[in-house]
């Protein structure tokens, strides 16, 4: 059981590692590993004509590994906090272990799971370093909305960076709206049994 708890222990240290690590960090390391000269890169690229390095599958790569954490933390927490009476009460009911989790545990932890996602995605949307790192900041092919505020007040269109930024908030308020509703729901289902 100890042992376990360390190899737990060391897979969550490493899923959690892209949220602590400075985000060129973890872009040089995304560079080291799909870089043409590496031999991820150059597999994918000799065998089936797909570079990865400065392209706009780069930046979806770069968004998907610094937000995992965030999708994980919450996933984690989620599944832990079902109550495991009612995992029992499943398990005393006959019920096997996959009924027990599609029935009570995945309902229950879903709106945890949601949230997470689009915490995740957020933070995806924000995404600088890694992305500016692996994909670079290429105009109409890599270029996500914080690399066009960026790109717009180094050029001094200070408007047009405005217009981005207005964007920008306004999908991080739908996303705030859209953490609280799953925060609610789920509360709801804790505590009435359904979701309403």
């Amino acid at each position: 059981k100890i042992k376990s708890e360390k190899v737990k222990m060391l897979l969550d240290g490493i899923l959690t590692l892209p949220m602590v690590l400075p985000p060129t960090v973890m872009g040089f390391f995304i560079l080291f590993v799909f870089g043409v000269k590496r031999p991820l890169g150059k597999f994918l690229l000799d065998f089936f004509s797909v570079k990865i390095v400065f392209s706009w599958t780069a930046t979806v790569i770069a968004a998907v590994i610094i937000s995992f954490p965030l999708m994980y933390r919450a996933a984690r927490g989620a599944f832990e906090q079902v109550d495991q009476n009612l995992i029992m009460a499943g398990r005393t009911l006959g019920m096997s272990e996959g009924k027990i989790f599609w029935k009570i545990t995945l309902p229950l932890a879903l709106p945890g799971v949601a949230s997470g996602g689009v915490l995740a995605f957020a933070r995806g949307l924000g995404e600088f370093g890694a992305t500016a790192m692996i994909a670079g900041n290429i105009e109409n092919v890599t270029r996500t909305l914080p690399l066009a505020i960026y790109a717009e007040v180094a050029a001094g269109n200070m408007d047009s960076a405005m217009n981005y930024v207005v964007v920008v908030m306004a999908i991080s308020f739908v996303v705030i709206v859209l953490m609280n509703y799953f925060t609610l729901k789920g509360r709801k289902y804790l505590y009435k049994g359904k979701v309403k």
